[in-house]
């Protein structure tokens, strides 16, 4: 029988990962109209200034798509890219699964996915092809044709530097 630590260690990096993206929706103040169709079906727009002064809403939006699977590791990189992501101004994040079905926790979030046939998954072939490319239809289904942004392709098992989308930011 499990007690109610072992319980309780298996759940806090859930936890933690809802309590990130709670966070990140509440504490930003700029909503883009992709993000407010999806999750209200309204669109509103606010503005907000970034640590250099200059408005946020003239950065373009940097739309991750983060392909994953299940794995012992998993929590724990996509807790660590979310602690990354959430001080980038003008971001949406997109995680497809490798599986049947979505994950509660993080249904209400952009998260989507594919399952990969067990012939894309030998040995020299490539890998997240199928997220990658569901990701770009729902982005292509959602994103105003008015909204300008830049797409960037996270992998989670990467860190990334806060200059990189600083970098990005600048990209035409």
């Amino acid at each position: 029988m499990k007690s109610i630590y072992s319980r309780f260690f298996i759940l806090l990096p859930w936890i933690l990962i809802v309590i990130i993206v709670i966070d990140i929706d509440t504490k930003r103040l700029s909503v883009r109209n992709t993000a407010s169709f999806y999750f209200n079906g309204s669109s509103s727009s606010t503005t907000t200034a970034t640590s250099s002064g200059s408005n946020a809403t003239s950065l373009p939006v940097i739309y991750a798509i983060t392909p994953t699977y299940s794995r012992a590791v998993q929590k724990a990189e996509l807790t660590r890219l979310a602690n990354t992501f959430r001080q980038v101004p003008q971001f949406h994040w997109i995680v497809v699964e490798d599986s049947n079905s979505h994950t509660e926790l993080v249904s209400r979030y952009t998260h989507l996915n594919v399952f990969t046939p067990r012939r894309f998954k030998r040995t020299g072939m490539p890998r997240a092809t199928e997220q990658r490319n569901l990701a770009l239809g729902w982005l292509r289904g959602h994103r105003s044709s008015k909204d300008t942004g830049v797409v960037f392709f996270a992998d989670d098992d990467n860190t990334y530097s806060l200059e990189l989308f600083e970098e990005v930011n600048t990209t035409s």
